[in-house]
């Protein structure tokens, strides 16, 4: 399954190229793929069997509202609150009950939370400035073909700075990208 998250990037990477032509980050231009772009995120799913991946990356600017650490009780709170959020998958991405998913494995990774992100260093001594959230969720469903969208009103709604999410997914059905945003919040494969 890890081997097939890993290859999804590269099946998508001609639509993805195309995205990120039309994408302009307004404090930064950001020349390369992936370039971190407030108000837009990065959601890989894949479903292998009953297995349900999800890969989540976003500026932190799009879940708290800053890229600092937390210093203030108030900023404490809120990244708290996100951390909260962001580890309840089910009603994060709106997975359907009657597929009978259960979570796996689920980590979250970001400097804010304190951890030391090697996987996604710019390299280039500003990441201080550019704080991602990486969300990884391993679920494991009974009745997998239930699954037939994705549904992101919910991520929409707890994180409204969130604008846009590019998702890539690749189902025993097909492989596809779509650009996801609140006015039309679902994907269906």
């Amino acid at each position: 399954m890890r081997r097939l998250l890993l290859a999804l990037p590269l099946a998508l990477l001609p639509l993805a190229m195309t995205h990120a032509a039309d994408e302009h980050d307004h404090d930064h231009e950001h020349g390369s793929l992936g370039a971190h772009v407030h108000g837009v995120a990065r959601l890989d799913m894949a479903l292998d069997g009953r297995t349900l991946e999800l890969e989540l990356d976003t500026p932190a600017m799009n879940i708290v509202g800053f890229e600092h650490v937390a210093t203030t009780d108030a900023d404490k709170m809120k990244l708290a609150l996100a951390r909260e959020t962001l580890l309840k998958p089910h009603g994060l991405f709106s997975i359907p009950e009657a597929a009978g998913c259960t979570v796996v494995k689920q980590q979250l990774n970001s400097p804010l939370f304190g951890d030391k992100d090697d996987e996604h260093d710019h390299g280039d001594g500003d990441d201080h400035d550019h704080a991602e959230i990486h969300g990884h969720y391993q679920l494991t469903c009974n009745v997998p073909n239930v699954l037939n969208k994705l549904d992101l009103t919910q991520l929409f709604k707890s994180f409204p700075a969130t604008q846009t999410v590019q998702v890539q997914l690749v189902t025993p059905k097909r492989q596809m990208g779509a650009e996801v945003r609140p006015s039309n919040p679902v994907v269906k494969f």
